[in-house]
C-alpha cells in the first residue's frame, strides 16, 4: 500500500516533524539514562549510546501503533494515518520499519511534493496534524 496520498489532507510541516523528533531523542535519552545511570552514559567510546536509538525506534513504532503516534508527535499535536485518509490501524511491523527508516536518516530526506519521505512511501503512511487526524476519523 504504498499509493498515492490522498489530495484530502495536507501533511503536517517539517518544522512539527523536526521538533517531535527531537522530543523522542531527548526523552528516549532520559529513559536509557534512568536505566543505565549518568556515569556509565558519560563513559568515552561505550556503546551505550547506542541504546538510545534502541529505545527511540521500540519506543516511536510502539506508541504509533498504540496512540498515531510516537510521544514527540503526540507532545507537539501531530499523527501519522494510512496515506490513503482511509482509517485502520497500521500493522506494527510496518511501522517498526518506518522508524528504522527514521532512523537510518536518508529515507526521511529524499520525500515528494506532498511531503512524504522515503519512509512514509514505503509504509503507506503520512503524518498529519491533530486536526487532520481527527477529520479522518470515522465518526
Amino acid at each position: 500500500m504504498t499509493g498515492p496520498t490522498s489530495d484530502a489532507f495536507q501533511t503536517a510541516s517539517w518544522g512539527r516533524r523536526l521538533l517531535a523528533l527531537v522530543v523522542d531523542w531527548v526523552v528516549s535519552t532520559l529513559v536509557v539514562v534512568a536505566f543505565i545511570g549518568t556515569e556509565r552514559y558519560a563513559q568515552q567510546g561505550g556503546t551505550d549510546t547506542f541504546l538510545v536509538l534502541g529505545v527511540y525506534i521500540l519506543e516511536s513504532a510502539a506508541f504509533t501503533w498504540l496512540l498515531a503516534g510516537s510521544f514527540g508527535k503526540l507532545a507537539t499535536g501531530l499523527r501519522v494515518v494510512p496515506a490513503d485518509g482511509v482509517w485502520r490501524p497500521i500493522h506494527p511491523l510496518r511501522l517498526l520499519l518506518r522508524q528504522v527508516m527514521v532512523a537510518l536518516v536518508i529515507p526521511p530526506l529524499v520525500f515528494r511534493a506532498d511531503g512524504r519521505g522515503l519512509h512514509d512511501l514505503t509504509t503507506g503512511t503520512a503524518t498529519v496534524t491533530k486536526d487532520t487526524y481527527r477529520a479522518l476519523m470515522p465518526s
